[in-house]
């Protein structure tokens, strides 16, 4: 089934596309892209915000000779460099606190469950973007943001429970 219609999917039964997903068997590649294509959305979800704060609508969290491309920079290292250790890093806690709660899935289900759960919010994330970037910082971005944040939690526990329901 096409990338695009799981995603759609996952918002209504998160639960049968993490299952399906794992019934198609181990395949670390594939939650690997999983990772970086969202890692690499959320880069891009960033572009709207960096540019609002290049043009000086709202202060610069960098210092006065950071310029937009600097900015761009150092947000990409941090998005698909960094971010991915940081959710293997995420997976595995949360297979082990699973773990500490009878689950008895695999390192794999736990990655694929969070890899996935991060793209499957990458729409919300990415209109939290635009939300950031064409109105600012406020109450809106705090309301699309809050949404994506529990949205992302209700679908991660979700697949995770799902994901170690099964060895």
């Amino acid at each position: 089934m096409p990338v695009t219609t799981d995603i759609v999917r996952t918002w209504r039964r998160p639960r049968a596309v993490i299952r399906d997903l794992l019934a198609q068997g181990r395949r670390e590649d594939r939650a690997v892209v999983y990772l970086m294509v969202s890692c690499f959305l959320i880069f891009v979800s960033q572009w709207p915000r960096l540019r609002r704060v290049a043009e000086g609508y709202e202060p610069s969290p960098w210092p006065a000779e950071v310029n937009f491309e600097g900015m761009m920079t150092y947000t990409f290292f941090a998005a698909v460099i960094v971010l991915p250790l940081v959710m293997y890093g995420l997976a595995a806690l949360s297979h082990l606190v699973a773990k500490l709660f009878g689950g008895q899935g695999s390192w794999f289900g736990a990655r694929l469950a969070l890899f996935w759960t991060l793209l499957a919010t990458s729409p919300i994330i990415l209109f939290f973007g635009l939300v950031r970037g064409l109105i600012g910082p406020g109450t809106q971005a705090l309301l699309v943001g809050a949404i994506g944040g529990l949205a992302f939690g209700i679908i991660w526990i979700q697949c995770l429970r799902e994901a170690e329901s099964k060895p």
